[in-house]
């Protein structure tokens, strides 16, 4: 029987351990990483690159109904668990505003800040609930990816649209237009405030998965400076966020990220007060060894959230 991780959201398909058979069956491209641990478990070696990428790709083929999914060489690979779970608890904050009914279909439109040339938040929302998605970054090549893994799968050719942001310091300038109106923004911020800051901690996380210990990492999850780092870490960015959020108070219902260091939650708590947010939430979310959680915040009063319209 296979033990079920209690730490993951209980709508969260991977809660349980990898059907690596299964897996491998709807993409054979895995089974040559596949093999058997010390435990006499089926497993792959996730310091490995080409095996995570692999995986990801099975899972998004079994789960997801992707048959068309691929990245660049050296951007972010994500652990898509953890990336399911951030979809399910904002689910339940929309469901919240609704009645205690998670609003589903393509009405329910999502702003994802920093989609990545991975697109994995919009196939995972799309798949699970029919949600309709923005996907926006200061890359242009991961946009351009994201473009081609839409137009290879035909059920996101409708449901996702992507925006290059062109003026790097901004989040929600230029994206958020008059007429916008997003259910729900979310955001994997980059954690660290420098490329050596972001060296470091690939390196410690490629010699905790290795068993040969490394002094250069190759990073098994990947990731492009925009995506690792920025001026000010995680702190800095959140913070631009919530002043610019400040801006669009009517146009989003629940604006959203995720906070790896629960040391910045002070300092967001009382930006968030400061720029007069109606309610704060905090979800805490665990996966494996990595403890994050989700803020989320709104403009809008107990009423207008219960106004709010999901449907077109």
């Amino acid at each position: 029987m296979t033990t079920e991780k209690s730490n993951f959201h209980p709508r969260n398909p991977h809660r349980f351990r990898y059907d690596f058979e299964q897996l491998s069956n709807d993409s054979p491209e895995l089974k040559e990483f596949i093999f058997t641990n010390e435990h006499e478990e089926e497993t792959i070696d996730f310091s490995n690159p080409d095996a995570v990428k692999a995986l990801n790709t099975a899972i998004l083929s079994s789960h997801y109904g992707i048959q068309n999914w691929d990245i660049p060489q050296d951007y972010l690979c994500p652990p898509i668990p953890g990336r399911t779970d951030y979809i399910h608890y904002i689910a339940d904050l929309l469901a919240a505003s609704n009645n205690g009914i998670i609003p589903e279909g393509e009405a329910v439109t999502g702003l994802d800040i920093g989609v990545g040339a991975n697109c994995i938040y919009p196939i995972i929302g799309n798949a699970s609930y029919g949600w309709s998605f923005v996907g926006t970054d200061i890359d242009e090549k991961a946009i351009q990816n994201c473009k081609k893994i839409i137009a290879g799968n035909p059920k996101l050719v409708d449901a996702v649209s992507l925006q290059l942001q062109v003026e790097p310091r901004f989040i929600f300038k230029n994206i958020i237009l008059p007429e916008d109106k997003f259910a729900f923004t979310l955001c994997n911020p980059p954690f660290h405030n420098s490329a050596e800051q972001a060296t470091k901690s690939a390196l410690r996380k490629v010699n905790s998965l290795s068993s040969t210990k490394t002094s250069k990492p190759v990073l098994n999850f990947g990731g492009q400076n925009t995506e690792l780092w920025c001026n000010g870490g995680e702190i800095g960015f959140i913070t631009q966020m919530i002043y610019e959020s400040a801006k669009y108070p009517m146009q989003c219902l629940w604006f959203t990220t995720l906070v790896s260091k629960k040391d910045n939650l002070k300092s967001i708590y009382r930006i968030l007060n400061k720029v007069g947010v109606v309610e704060i939430k905090t979800i805490d979310m665990a996966q494996g060894q990595k403890i994050s959680r989700m803020v989320a915040w709104t403009f809008l009063s107990p009423k207008q959230q219960e106004d709010w319209k999901f449907t077109v």
